[in-house]
């Protein structure tokens, strides 16, 4: 027999409960016993962030943040990253290349994707950068004459590495000319003025590139190699160190402007000038000197943003160079250069530095205190300077006529013994441990070249010259297809000693960090074999003539 049956609930309650049964499955209200879901509040869990060191890749962090529904975005608020690094939006990754050091403080803020209103939360770091430890204490700039890879560097293991250098060249007619020897010595100096530029590049108008085939076959023909046997210290060189297959003159003339450029990365007359010095001057007579001593009768052609050379000026200018910013900040620096008054020595065409002995065109000397402190008037003291300890921290060093590779003299052949002397004195001292020597040439001496520079203005690039780095921390065996130009030489100048850009051409320019690896073992020096060695430039007691008049 069954027991009692349960109680029977209330009417009312069995109607509440159907009811709220029957509401939740249609939809509305709230199932019994589920709460509504709460969401953590939004916040930044990143509270510092590792220090960095300048000129290197930053070690990286991604920054954290909890609570809030993800994804998440971020974004800087205030302040900056320090220079060279960037903030991934996404992924809140913080990377890039430390371009200086310093402290950097800044706020980030991340956004959640709550809906319909997101949360923020925001926070404030900061970033500490060291410099760099410096591994490069001094820089030797060698500034040759008148060469383009494809008529010096006809060197079999560089173009098996990859340099682009060619064995022929297209004339004006289309026709292939191959490259034909030549003793580096030659009987002949082609043109090589902004008109010759002009003419070479046979502008195309359409592309607004250069075509690359005027250069000349007649009367005597650019389209010739230097015989590799005449400059095997250079190959040694270019073959064991860094390589440049990428490196322009930055003016599109000769050698007057491209030593204006050297020195201070334009070869404008003053300050806001929009023209360039294009030429070298003219109207020398008699044996007085150029630049801020030259007399009254000779003048420079400008070129103006048109292109047009209509007008002239006396060849005394007045702008900053890089060796106001060394002097600036006390960093030692040498012109060394056989003559004070010759177009190859550019401190004589800046008046503060040249400190001219009369109001020009009346003076006859450069006699200021900056011109006597630095400006060395015998370019084999360098040689001395370092067996003695007394090499300054920047230098320039200016070759005579015959140790140039300048074209046009066939007596002129010891260029590749007199920078392999350089080379071989500093890679045989102290000073290879921290030294950067840059080898290049400062035009391209109407030779011919295949590769069209960029044009960027119109006295600005010009055609390629060759260039070697040599250096314990230049990349050996490298090719570097980078572009260069004069303008990258004093960024490297720059940077490696913290100094402010001119604003000329070494503000646009890279600064060959490519061609540079300063986390390898540093290399040992293996000596440049050579024909003449430094006591042969010591001793040598014949005229010390400039390279020529171009």
């Amino acid at each position: 027999m069954r027991g009692p049956f349960p109680p029977v609930a209330p009417l009312t309650a069995l109607a509440t409960a159907v009811l709220l049964l029957s509401l939740n499955a249609c939809g509305g209200g709230t199932a019994m016993g589920t709460p509504p879901t709460v969401v953590p509040p939004l916040g930044i869990t990143t509270t510092s962030l590792p220090p960095g060191i300048a000129d290197t890749v930053y070690a990286g962090v991604t920054l954290q943040a909890t609570g809030g529904v993800p994804p998440y975005t971020w974004a800087v608020t205030t302040g900056t990253l320090p220079s060279g690094l960037t903030l991934n939006g996404a992924t809140a990754a913080i990377s890039g290349t430390v371009a200086t050091a310093g402290v950097s403080s800044f706020a980030v803020i991340v956004t959640d994707s709550e809906r319909p209103t997101a949360k923020t939360a925001t926070a404030s770091l900061s970033i500490t950068i060291t410099p760099r430890a410096q591994k490069i204490e001094h820089v030797i700039v060698i500034f040759q004459e008148n060469r383009t890879p494809d008529n010096l560097f006809q060197d079999p293991v560089l173009i098996a590495r990859g340099a682009d250098i060619v064995q022929s060249g297209i004339n004006s007619q289309g026709q292939t000319i191959p490259l034909s020897p030549i003793d580096l010595g030659n009987n002949y100096d082609l043109a090589h003025t902004h008109g010759a530029f002009v003419e070479m590049c046979d502008l195309n108008a359409t592309t607004g590139q250069c075509k690359m085939d005027g250069a000349p076959t007649t009367p005597h023909s650019a389209f010739m190699y230097v015989k590799p046997s005449d400059i095997q210290p250079y190959f040694q060189m270019a073959e064991q160190y860094t390589f440049g297959d990428r490196m322009f003159q930055t003016n599109q003339g000769p050698s007057f402007p491209a030593h204006q450029f050297i020195i201070s990365g334009t070869s404008a007359p003053a300050v806001g000038s929009t023209s360039f010095a294009a030429e070298n001057p003219v109207g020398l007579s008699g044996v007085r000197g150029l630049g801020c001593t030259a007399p009254s009768t000779v003048d420079v052609n400008l070129i103006d943003p048109s292109g047009s050379e209509s007008s002239r000026v006396f060849p005394c200018f007045e702008h900053p160079t890089l060796t106001d910013e060394l002097d600036a900040t006390g960093v030692t620096w040498h012109y060394y250069t056989p003559s004070p008054g010759s177009i190859w020595t550019g401190p004589n065409a800046i008046r503060h530095i040249c400190g001219p002995n009369a109001t020009p065109p009346n003076a006859t000397a450069c006699v200021g205190s900056i011109w006597m402190n630095n400006v060395i008037l015998e370019e084999t003291q360098v040689l001395t300077d370092i067996s003695s300890n007394k090499l300054a921290q920047v230098s320039w060093v200016i070759p005579t006529g015959l140790n140039s590779d300048h074209p046009g003299d066939t007596s002129a052949t010891g260029g590749p013994s007199w920078v392999a002397s350089i080379v071989n004195a500093i890679g045989n001292s102290p000073y290879w441990a921290d030294t950067a020597i840059f080898i290049t040439w400062d035009d391209w001496g109407g030779w011919y070249d295949h590769v069209a520079p960029k044009l960027i203005n119109s006295y600005e690039y010009g055609f390629r010259v060759p260039l070697i780095v040599v250096s314990p921390y230049a990349k050996a065996g490298y090719i570097s297809h980078v572009t260069h130009d004069f303008g990258s030489i004093l960024k490297f100048i720059e940077e490696t000693f913290a100094l402010p850009s001119l604003g000329y051409a070494d503000a646009p320019a890279d600064d060959l960090s490519d061609c540079f690896d300063f986390n390898q073992t540093p290399i040992t020096f293996r000596t440049i074999n050579a024909p003449l060695n430094a006591a042969y430039f010591l001793n040598y007691r014949g005229p010390r003539t400039d390279p020529d008049d171009d």
